[in-house]
């Protein structure tokens, strides 16, 4: 990330991590996965990989989606214990895994708005598993920090993330973000991991076909 933030000493204390997701709303998890646990996910991403027009419902051309959701390696990732405390504390009530998918920015593909994925009636928490290295040149997330507290407009420009594959970013629904163009072209694939709110799963159930959710979400996790 450009600038030198708390969240790239690494590595962060469980309490030191906490605290930053909770002021900024999104934390950096470095080194979270080791060397064999990102090749093994970016098999299964490669395994997993769809053309957009094959999903149940059609993707945007210009990003690669894969199907990894019943791969032991990327279920197994989903549930660290770390980042499950990070979630727990942040949706502060029983949560499940809703959704975990594979994406990749092509080359030149136009950047995202920056957008909030919650609905402004629950916490919910995504995760960002690097499976490359990212940074500005090839299609980064960035984030305007604070900005998911209520009523929060951007006080600065948004930041570039940056950093090695095997960093997880953890966020709030409400912080705003999106990707950014991958003008180098080189890999940048991800896991993009959605915890939801226990209360929400049987309204979630009608649209995991269309999502490409093959997974049992049944599991409940509770908060420390």
């Amino acid at each position: 990330m450009s600038g030198t933030e708390p969240d790239t000493i690494a590595p962060l204390t469980a309490e030191d991590a906490a605290r930053l997701l909770e002021r900024d709303g999104y934390v950096v998890l470095r080194g979270t996965l080791g060397p064999d646990q990102v090749e093994a996910a970016r098999d299964a991403f490669e395994a997993g990989y769809l053309p957009s027009a094959e999903w149940p419902a059609p993707r945007g051309g210009d990003w690669r989606h894969a199907l990894v959701d019943l791969d032991p390696t990327i279920q197994a990732i989903c549930r660290l214990p770390p980042m499950l405390r990070l979630v727990g504390g942040m949706i502060g009530e029983p949560f499940f895994l809703m959704q975990v998918e594979g994406r990749e920015p092509r080359p030149g593909n136009a950047a995202q708005l920056l957008h909030r994925d919650g609905d402004g009636e629950a916490t919910y928490v995504a995760a960002l598993a690097f499976l490359d290295d990212f940074d500005a040149e090839n299609g980064a997330t960035q984030v305007c920090p604070g900005t998911h507290r209520a009523g929060t407009d951007p006080a600065t420009p948004p930041l570039v993330l940056s950093g090695q594959a095997g960093d997880i970013v953890v966020f709030h629904s409400e912080v705003l973000h999106g990707a950014t163009t991958n003008h180098s072209g080189a890999p940048r694939r991800s896991l993009l991991i959605n915890y939801s709110p226990v209360r929400f799963r049987e309204a979630t159930l009608a649209t995991e076909a269309l999502r490409g959710v093959r997974m049992d979400t049944g599991e409940v996790f509770a908060p420390d």
